[in-house]
């Protein structure tokens, strides 16, 4: 079934609104960009914004989705690559350090939407994007033998905070770099 122009011209004016906020709310904050920012960027009028997205916090949080599902999708790729299940958790713990790394993901994931969304939400967010990945890595890891028999929901669980609070250093740090390289092997020593 061909889709109308006047769909594609919508997803186009929609993903158009998502690109421009996040690059906005990265480079200024949540609170210093403006909805007349947006969509100036974006090309677009305040209708078209209001008939996508409820408001600001909408937006943000399409923002905010569209970022944890490229670096989900990076990390998964990690863990379902090749090789031993070890080695795809360690692929997995140093492709979480490049997406810490990245500019987008500090400042939308880890600094701004806490505040934005209210901290239980995002982390109901965190944990719809995160915390599987986690677990499915951990019960490869149970399966291939490499782990004894452990609880893996809390295990799950401490390593998710783990991670998390790895990624809080990295954002906070005055080198972010050097800050990675100090979480990367203070993750690796706890797993292992």
């Amino acid at each position: 079934m061909m889709r109308s122009r006047r769909t594609d011209y919508s997803e186009s004016t929609k993903q158009a609104l998502v690109d421009c906020a996040s690059e906005l709310f990265t480079k200024n904050g949540y609170a210093s960009t403006s909805l007349d920012a947006i969509v100036k960027r974006a090309r677009v009028t305040k209708g078209a914004l209001y008939h996508h997205f409820s408001g600001k916090q909408a937006l943000f949080e399409a923002a905010f989705n569209q970022v944890e599902t490229k670096a989900m999708a990076q990390l998964a790729k990690a863990i379902d690559g090749e090789g031993s299940p070890w080695e795809r958790a360690l692929e997995g713990v140093q492709e979480y350090i490049k997406v810490c790394l990245d500019p987008v993901y500090q400042r939308l994931v880890i600094r701004e939407a806490p505040v934005v969304m209210g901290y239980e939400r995002w982390r109901e967010c965190e944990e719809r994007f995160s915390f599987g990945i986690v677990r499915r890595v951990l019960e490869q890891l149970i399966e291939a033998g490499e782990l004894g028999d452990i609880p893996v929901e809390v295990t799950a669980r401490m390593m998710f905070a783990s991670l998390s609070a790895g990624a809080n250093i990295i954002a906070e740090a005055s080198d972010p770099k050097k800050a990675s390289t100090e979480v990367f092997t203070a993750l690796i020593h706890m797993i292992e």
